[in-house]
Order: structure tokens, then sequence, then C-alpha cells
């Protein structure tokens, strides 16, 4: 039967670009469309050309009933097994499933599927034990080529980072090499920025608060930047004058809106905000709201019977309602992913629609454009930086620093994340091989024994396998000897030790508390040339830019671009110190110089 709906051409693509891939491969694979792209389209789609039984999995009710009614908009029939929907139907050869409750009925799910889509797939983990994993270990047993999508407009999670590891334009995603993703590639992605310009989405109007914010800088963050409920209620307890003339500006500028959402930092901080707030005209959803009630709520709101709906976390995905017009965002968050989601709510087109206001009194400070770098931001001063890689010129997105002219300083990345295609593409071995991934280290640990490159958390080299010595240990050990010193290194300072011979490169560590080491280098002996340009030369320019030196005078003029170690091990012979150890790059729980 012919479509109802016409897909948009970029819907028409990520299924093109669907089949293409399972035609060649059965590796899970994901989809990135943003918010009000049409997901359920492109599934009714998928599962409309299909010929054998599929089943498409989402984490709530309402993405089940939304994604049935698109499939059966075609004259089709699917069936529906959600507990929440009061309906368990497996025969059909499209079921439309809660994840829940195929996860409690695995028995009745022993059939041969060919493909499995998952909607808002940013919620897979990596677990085996996961319901989702549980489900496709099932189905794979009845089917070792069974395909899995997934569908996100965020494919990140902050536990894990990038949910998925290839991406089709020749990169990979993430430093962690060991780490399992639930998914393999992503074939198609599609930028908010491109909805937005293209009218497909509303356009954000985002402004900057006009009185009062919060202010989170303060608080500490867990390794996934974000904070925990207890310190941000004490934050919050001291300022209720801030909540308040926030929430009173917030109602002065919905005077000319359709819908207010409003999403709160906790429980108590959503409670708070919601006593400033016309009773008969809000809302407060939380995690602990009753679901009959919830569903009452949601549906006044959708109705505008209500206007305003505070949330805490549980309206970010899975969440329509077109007329929302005003975004405001109290709750702190690191996560571009999450940001994106929160600000989607109000994208939406809608008759009469002009734009979405949308105002962050968190002091968030997130670019709704920019990517997500795919680690945590290790501190309030970094920003999203473009490095180039010099071994293949990929140009990464890591966190990092810039100076008045935008020029990069400093950046964090780790390894290259551009792949590289096979040398002869010409054969049939090469077209199947999967891209490898750059080998170039911007941050490294070097293999004792061989001499390889490896990742500053490797215990093994991945060339020799042979076992390389934890920095940890290193300190541990050295902070033990009586006849031993131990720097944490704050910079470094070069020149000559003496003037009759200009062969000679005087390197001085400076510790944080005034300390100094010393060593020196002899370009005139190419062994400890070479050690230098190992040392120092390979990591000239954060990496960026590795250079074989070759005279003391070149080290000279670009002294201010040598990367300094951060701890400088030493022994004492008679009268001096001997450097034995220099630890770059450093992770671990020891403190560098001039960390708090």
């Amino acid at each position: 039967m012919n479509a109802p709906f016409k897909l948009r051409p970029y819907q028409q693509e990520a299924v093109d670009a669907t089949l293409r891939h399972f035609r060649q491969s059965d590796e899970s694979a994901v989809i990135v469309l943003p918010t009000g792209a049409g997901k359920s389209l492109v599934i009714a789609e998928l599962a409309r050309l299909a010929r054998r039984k599929i089943l498409v999995l989402t984490h709530v009710k309402e993405l089940v009933e939304q994604n049935h009614a698109k499939y059966e908009s075609y004259g089709l029939t699917g069936g529906i097994f959600s507990a929440g929907l009061k309906q368990k139907e497996s025969r059909h050869q499209v079921t439309f499933a809660s994840v829940q409750s195929v996860a409690a009925n695995l028995d009745q799910f022993r059939d041969e599927y060919s493909l499995v889509i998952i909607d808002e797939c940013h919620r897979v983990s990596g677990e085996e034990t996961s319901q989702y994993q549980r489900i496709i270990e099932l189905l794979r047993q009845q089917n070792d080529a069974l395909k899995v999508l997934g569908l996100t407009a965020t494919p990140y999670r902050l536990a894990m980072g990038w949910i998925y590891r290839y991406h089709y334009r020749g990169f990979v995603r993430g430093s962690s090499e060991d780490q399992d993703k639930p998914f393999q590639h992503c074939i198609y992605e599609l930028p908010l920025r491109y909805m937005i310009n293209r009218g497909y989405l509303t356009k954000p109007e985002l402004v900057n608060a006009a009185v009062a914010q919060y202010d989170f800088s303060t608080l500490p963050q867990d390794r996934f930047g974000e904070y925990a409920e207890r310190d941000v209620n004490q934050l919050l307890s001291k300022h209720p004058r801030v909540t308040r003339s926030i929430i009173e500006q917030v109602m002065e500028l919905a005077e000319e809106r359709q819908g207010v959402m409003i999403f709160a930092a906790t429980v108590d901080h959503a409670r708070e905000i919601t006593s400033y707030l016309p009773e008969r005209q809000t809302a407060l959803v939380t995690g602990a709201t009753d679901l009959t009630e919830r569903a009452s709520l949601i549906q006044r709101f959708k109705q505008r019977q209500l206007k305003y709906l505070v949330n805490v976390s549980v309206l970010t995905t899975g969440f329509d309602a077109p007329h929302v017009d005003f975004i405001a965002i109290l709750r702190p968050t690191q996560s571009v992913s999450l940001y994106q989601q929160i600000v989607g709510r109000g994208l939406r087109l809608d008759e009469g629609k002009q734009d979405c206001l949308v105002i962050d009194y968190a002091g968030n400070n997130v670019n709704l454009h920019h990517p997500e770098v795919g680690e945590p931001k290790p501190d309030a001063d970094s920003v999203p930086v473009q490095v180039f890689c010099p071994g293949c010129g990929f140009a990464n997105i890591f966190w990092g620093k810039t100076d008045g002219d935008g020029l990069v300083i400093e950046h964090y990345g780790r390894r290259c994340q551009g792949l590289l295609e096979p040398a002869d593409e010409e054969s049939v071995s090469a077209q199947s091989a999967r891209p490898q991934q750059c080998d170039y280290r911007f941050r490294f640990k070097e293999c004792p024994h061989c001499g390889g490159e490896n990742d500053i958390a490797a215990r093994n080299c991945h060339q020799c396998q042979k076992a390389i010595i934890d920095p940890d240990d290193q300190l541990r050990d050295a902070l033990k000897l009586k006849d031993a010193m131990v720097i944490r290194c704050a910079g470094i300072t070069l020149g000559a030790p003496n003037s009759r011979n200009d062969e000679k490169l005087k390197i001085t560590y400076h510790g944080e508390d005034g300390e100094e080491l010393s060593e020196s280098f002899d370009f005139g002996k190419p062994a400890q040339r070479t050690v230098f340009n190992k040392l120092f030369g390979r990591r000239f320019a954060n990496s960026q830019a590795p250079r074989m030196f070759s005279g003391v005078g070149e080290v000279l003029e670009m002294q201010a671009l040598l990367s300094a170690p951060d701890f400088v091990i030493a022994r004492k012979q008679k009268h001096y110190w001997q450097v034995q150890e220099r630890i770059f790059d450093y992770r671990g729980p020891y403190r560098k110089a001039n960390e708090v």
C-alpha cells in the first residue's frame, strides 16, 4: 500500500542508509536525528519494508503508542506488547513493545526475528544483564544474523560516553579503547542546526537571564560532571530569593506564551518553584508521580488547560507537546546531549508558533549547536577545540583552552579519532574490512620493553603485551625511599650549562614549592639527542606538531611550546640529584602541581 506520509529527504536518506548497511553487515547501527525530526516515520517506513518479523522497542508507553500509530496509518496492522497500554500481542509480523514488558515475558518472544529497532536507544547500556541486552541475546539465539538498529537524538550516556564506536563520516568515538559500546556504527546523522535552518524545527530564541542566576560552579562534580542532589539542595536553600525572582520573571515573560516547561534541579527545588506559580495553571511531575496522575496532568497540559509544567528529569525524552514555546532551565548540567533534549521539548512546529524562548538560569554555558565532546569537562574554562592530527590530518574535537585570538593553547585529547581506509581498496577483503583507527596519540605511555606508545591508562603494551610500569607504583615506591626526590613539576626552563659547549642543553624542572631538579642533554651525541626528541620533541605543542630537533639553538627558540612532565623522580648521588623518571600525561590519585 502507498504510504500516507511523504518522507522528508533526510528521512528517506536515513532509511536508505539502513538498508545499505544491513545488506553489507550484521553489526549493530545507530541513526541520529534531532528531536522533532520524525523518527517514528523512519521506523514506520522500515517496518513497512520489512519482509520478516521485527520488534520495535522503547522505554515508555507513549512512544510505543506513537510508533504503532504511525505504522498503522499505512493501512497495516501491528501488535502492541505493553503492560502500560494493557495489550500483549506478539503474533504480528511487526510488534511495538515496551522493553520492560518484553523483558518480563521473554518466553513469548522465542520466534525468529530479523530486526530489532530501539527508539531512544541512548538508554541502552553495555551491561549484559540489562533488559535490552537480555532481549537481544535471546533473539540472537533464534537468529545469529539478527540486525539491531537504534534511533536517538542524543547518542551519548554520561556513564558511558558515546553509545557507538564508528561513524560513517570516518572517525571513531571515545578515547577508551577497551570499553564495549552497545552499538558499533553510526550510519546516519543530522545536526540540529540543519533542521532549524530549513524550517523543520522552530527557531530557539536563546536569551540570557536578566535577573539573578544560580551559581553551581562551587559544587563538587562526580566523574560525569554532574552534582549530588544533597549538595544542590543545600545551595538552593540558601538562595530562596533567587528562585522567587526567577519565577517572577518567568511568569512575566510567559504572558505572551502558550506553554511553559520548567526544568528543576531536584524534587525539593521543583516543589519550591511550583509554590510560586499560579496553582490552577501549574502541574508538577517527578519520578514519584503516580502514573495515572502523571498521564492526566500531561494531557491537561497538552490540551492547554495548564500553562506551566514543572518537572525533574522525567520529561526530557518521549514527550511531545508542540505548543511549548518557553523553556526555563533551572538545573545544572555539563551534558550537551541533555541540554539538547531539554531545549528540544520546545522546538516542534505548531500553528502560529514563531519561536521558542529558552532561558538558562543555571549558568550552564552550553552551546546548543556544539558537538558533544564525549568526555567529562575537565574544568569550567574548557571549551570544545579542533585539533588536527599530525599523522592523518583528521580534525579532532577535544576539550581544551584557547587564547584571546581563539588559538588552541592546551587540549586534553588522547588519541586521534580518525579512521583510515584499507590501503588496497580494490581487493574484496579490503572492501569488507573495517576501517582502522589512526594510531597517533597526543597523550601516551611508552612501553619500556619495546618503545611502543600506549594509552595512558594501559596496563599492558598493545604491541608486545608486556606489563607497563604503573606511574602510581613509580610514585609510591619513590616516596618511600629516603634517597629519592619527587617533585610536582610546575614548569621548565632551558639554558646552556656552560659557555664552552653549545651542544649541551640544560633543563631545569621547577616544583610548585620551589624545588628544582635539572639534567643535561648533549646534542652532539646522537643517542642523547634521540632521547630528548622522544621525551620533548614528540610532545611538542601538546603533540600537535611533533618535531625532531637537531640543535640546541633550535630548541631554545621554541621552548615556550615544550610540554613539561607532571612529576619528576630523581635519586640521590654523592653530590647531586640524578633525574631518573619523567612522568607525562599523568591521570591518577596523586595531586599534580597547582591542583587544589
